[in-house]
Formats: C-alpha cells, structure tokens, sequence
C-alpha cells in the first residue's frame, strides 16, 4: 500500500496542528483557573497573590499571539480582498502570492526585532515577577511572529506553483 504524496509531513503538520492547539487549550485554561482563584482568595480571605495578575498578563499575550499562528494556519485571519476575487485565476495567485510575501516579510521583520527586543532584556537580567527572568516570558514573541512568516512564505510558494500551472477560480483561494 503506497503513501499519498506528502504523506510523512503532512502528519508531522498534523501533529504540530495539534500541539498548538493543546497549548492554547491549556494556557486558556489555565488563565480561567487563576482568574477564578484570585477572585476567591481575593473575596474568601481578603487578598490574592501577587504574582497571578502579572501571570494573567503574559498568558493573555501568549493566547493572542498563537491564535495569530493558528489563523495563520488555516488561513482564518483578517483579509480583504474582493478586488483580488474578481481577477482571473493566474492573476489572483500571483496577487495572493504578492500578499503572503508582503506578510511575511512584515511578520519576519517583527521576529527578528522582537528577537533583539528580548536578547536586551535577556542581557539586562531582567526580572518579571516570583524570579522569573522577563525574557523567559517574551520567547512567544519573535518565535510566534518566526511561525507566521513562517508559513505565508510557504503559502506564496504554494501560490506561485500553482499559478505556473492551470489554475482555477478555488485554487487560489488562501
């Protein structure tokens, strides 16, 4: 029994798909717990802890910054676009191959920034909160805006290939 074409990476993309989402899964749940145990300790025993707020803040900077990744994924980010449906085919992907370039030339740039970003505080010993050390907690930034560059220069490969070949009007939508 043969393998589809691109049979062993697409289950590696699969596996990674699926490790992001339980990352966000977690992380969410997580925020929901801490949120509800400090409203708790803040209620029941007239103070919370210190180092919950701080956290709550890194994890929501961290769900929004993989969601991005995630829509990243499937394509389910802001986009207009209703002068790109109206053109031919071959001019439609070389449009939406010229749009994920563009991206991901934007998102490669905030990576390499946000890179040097978190090596300053990094090299300044920084410290966010319980000795957590605030580089730690800043990794999600250049790795997250790495992800999506990532991938909209695999998805302009994807549309450059595709319209060097026949296209049609569903093959070149994101």
């Amino acid at each position: 029994m043969s393998e589809p074409a691109g049979g062993p990476l697409l289950r590696a993309l699969r596996v990674v798909h699926r490790i992001e989402d339980g990352l966000i899964a977690v992380l969410l749940g997580s925020m929901v717990v801490l949120a509800g145990g400090q409203i708790l300790l803040r209620n029941v025993l007239t103070g919370g802890a210190g180092w919950v707020d701080p956290l709550l803040r890194i994890l929501v900077l961290w769900v929004g910054l993989l969601g991005a990744v995630s829509a990243s994924r499937s394509g389910k980010h802001i986009a207009i676009d209703a002068a790109v449906r109206a053109l031919p085919p071959r001019a439609r992907c070389m449009a939406r191959a010229f749009t994920c370039l563009f991206t991901a030339t934007v998102a490669g740039l905030i990576a390499v920034h946000s890179a040097r970003f978190v090596a300053m505080d990094y090299e300044a010993r920084v410290v966010a909160f319980a000795g957590v050390p605030t580089w730690v907690l800043e990794l999600v930034l250049p790795v997250a805006f790495a992800l999506i560059a990532l991938r909209y220069l695999l998805r302009a490969a994807v549309h450059v290939h595709t319209s060097l070949r026949r296209p049609t009007a569903a093959s070149c939508n994101p």
